[in-house]
């Protein structure tokens, strides 16, 4: 049988890339991880936030090749029920499904102003005006879902995809010293020390390669 494969790009700048690991460790689904190097075109597309690539995260699982995270996501859930990935709740699963897709295709502002480092040493930055509304989004959703649900996750005591979407937000937070809501905070906090992405920021400090453009000081 073909190895369960799932094609990344940079573990240290590509959120899209982490989000769709952090899909494959929620439905217990061991991949092996291949990377594409900064070099190709459309992944330096990407990382550079010019362009979305089909490329990365891709899913290639038993015959089947999945992009884009949300419809890794919904695969993984389709094959993987028990694993619990959404909430059990119809109306916390419609909203669970609403807030991703928010996450999914919107705050380009914010990724723009604040694009993901893990490497980085965390530094205060000054937020653009254009971002601070994502910003303030981010925060209502994540304290809508954190009263409604009791945390420490959005929907409660487990992790749920929504959690692995709005994961690589946390770290941008973390890293430019954003300002929050002691509720955000606790948030961030609770996702840093979430065992799939410590995993996934200690892999991303031995990574070699740079790109310059994201490397600058803001």
């Amino acid at each position: 049988m073909a190895p369960t494969v799932l094609t990344i790009s940079s573990r240290n700048y590509s959120s899209w890339s982490l989000r769709g690991w952090l899909l494959c460790r929620l439905a217990g689904l061991e991949v092996e991880e291949q990377m594409i190097s900064i070099d190709d075109p459309n992944n330096r597309a990407e990382l550079l936030l010019l362009s979305p690539s089909v490329l990365v995260p891709r899913l290639t699982h038993q015959g089947s090749s999945v992009w884009d995270t949300l419809a890794i996501a919904e695969y993984l859930n389709e094959l993987y029920p028990e694993a619990r990935m959404y909430p059990a709740d119809p109306k916390a699963r419609a909203h669970c499904r609403s807030i991703c897709g928010e996450i999914h295709s919107g705050f380009a502002n914010l990724r723009s102003a604040l694009p993901m480092n893990l490497r980085t040493v965390p530094h205060k930055v000054r937020v653009f005006t254009g971002a601070k509304p994502d910003i303030a989004r981010i925060e209502t959703i994540w304290q809508e879902c954190l009263a409604a649900h009791g945390g420490p996750f959005l929907f409660g005591s487990t992790p749920t995809v929504a959690d692995a979407m709005f994961a690589p937000v946390t770290r941008r937070f973390i890293t430019y010293d954003v300002d929050l809501s002691k509720p955000s905070r606790d948030y961030c906090r609770t996702i840093g020390e979430w065992e799939p992405m410590l995993e996934w920021i200690a892999a991303a400090q031995d990574e070699p390669e740079e790109l310059e453009a994201l490397e600058v000081e803001f």
